[in-house]
């Protein structure tokens, strides 16, 4: 494209050059016979001469190429535009298991974390209610523990009854669960190994650990803040080297949107082109925008995609076997912007026409609407065309 911006730039500079050069000589002299053809033509046509058609002399009609507007088959690329969202398979978010309020934050945002890192520490009386239970119902199970053993030993020399021997067991037994329980809940709290708290000082503070591994995408609470059990969220872990990219596709689309389909993800923030596949289609539309939404599952190297960016994401869409296209130097575009062509109407007759241009692809231009196949349009030489039209009016 940009050969093709700088080859109209310097048509376009030439054809200007060449008019003021045309004026120069023409000043304080005669007429010359061109300029007295141009001037019978332009006073011949004047009164028929709309700005969507023109005649041009037959002399320069040589200097401009007319082409036919073909079929042509082209690669459907579907451009739809989209935002970032987290892997939601491997984003989780990380909750207090105890109540209490903030001691220490130990992890900030944008760091990697492992699983069973420590996040943080929380002044919790309820983790000491834990851990007490816990003691106790260990020393409590020791100490039946010594009683059943006892109480075997004597029973096998005769001196308690059976009885005796049962009860001793019960009581182990029951003394077992205790612990087990108190133990379960601390393991649920995050405490790996809670035979160690027996040597530890009485403390408030528990850690909350890091249940995945990932980067901290988010941290919502702050020193001091009261923590509410399983209800406060503290932070957000997410392994960003996959995101999720999610698109809307328009309702006249879904017929080239499948499952599997390769994509190409393009940013304003990057040069670079990350690539990915669409990976769910959306079971309903949205009834606002009458559009599908999509889910694209992308590397994301470098991290450089962040949450909520702006991307436009290309669907390799399979072949449109009758594109009508037209060579790209042969659309023009006007003050609005607006696309449009030069359609010849007779050997030296010309009508600009707007058309209406999709894909471009292989120095050619894809026409959806405004164009039949057959017409013969302005392909090199359109530039020169368009000088020579706003010269007339």
């Amino acid at each position: 494209m940009k050969t093709i911006f700088k080859k109209r730039r310097f048509i376009s500079r030439a054809i200007w050059l060449l008019a003021f050069s045309l004026a120069f000589c023409g000043c304080g002299s005669a007429p010359s016979e061109s300029a007295s053809k141009m001037t019978s033509f332009t006073n011949s046509e004047s009164k028929t001469e709309t700005a969507d058609l023109f005649t041009l002399p037959q002399e320069q009609v040589s200097h401009v190429q007319i082409v036919p507007v073909e079929k042509t088959k082209l690669q459907r690329v579907l451009r739809l535009t989209g935002s970032v969202a987290y892997n939601q398979f491997k984003t989780t978010p990380v909750f207090a298991a105890v109540g209490g309020p903030v001691h220490e934050i130990l992890v900030a945002p944008g760091q990697t974390v492992k699983p069973g890192q420590i996040l943080l520490t929380v002044n919790s009386p309820d983790y000491s209610v834990a851990r007490s239970s816990y003691i106790k119902a260990k020393d409590g199970f020791l100490l039946a523990e010594k009683l059943f053993k006892r109480s075997q030993d004597l029973y096998e020399h005769g001196a308690i009854a059976q009885t005796e021997l049962e009860q001793a067991e019960s009581a182990r037994n029951l003394a077992e669960a205790d612990m087990v329980s108190t133990q379960d809940v601390l393991r649920a709290l995050g405490i790996k190994d809670p035979d160690q708290l027996a040597k530890v000082k009485s403390t408030l503070q528990i850690p909350v650990i890091a249940p995945v591994g990932g980067e901290i995408v988010e941290r919502l609470v702050g020193p001091g803040q009261l923590l509410q059990i399983g209800v406060t969220q503290c932070f957000t872990i997410s392994d960003m080297s996959t995101v999720w990219v999610v698109v809307n596709v328009y309702q006249s689309d879904l017929s080239y949107v499948h499952s599997g389909d390769k994509v190409e993800i393009s940013t304003d923030a990057y040069p670079d082109k990350f690539r990915g596949t669409i990976s769910y289609i959306a079971a309903s539309l949205d009834p606002n925008t009458r559009t599908l939404q999509a889910r694209i599952v992308t590397n994301n190297p470098g991290n450089k995609l962040k949450k909520d960016m702006y991307v436009t994401a290309s669907v390799m869409a399979g072949k449109n076997v009758d594109a009508l296209t037209v060579p790209d130097s042969a659309v023009l575009r006007d003050t609005e912007n607006q696309p449009f062509v030069y359609v010849q109407t007779e050997a030296n007759r010309f009508a600009r026409r707007g058309v209406t241009v999709g894909d471009n692809q292989s120095e050619k231009t894809q026409v959806i609407s405004g164009l039949k196949e057959g017409e013969r349009v302005v392909g090199d030489g359109s530039l020169f065309l368009q000088f020579k039209n706003s010269l007339q009016h």
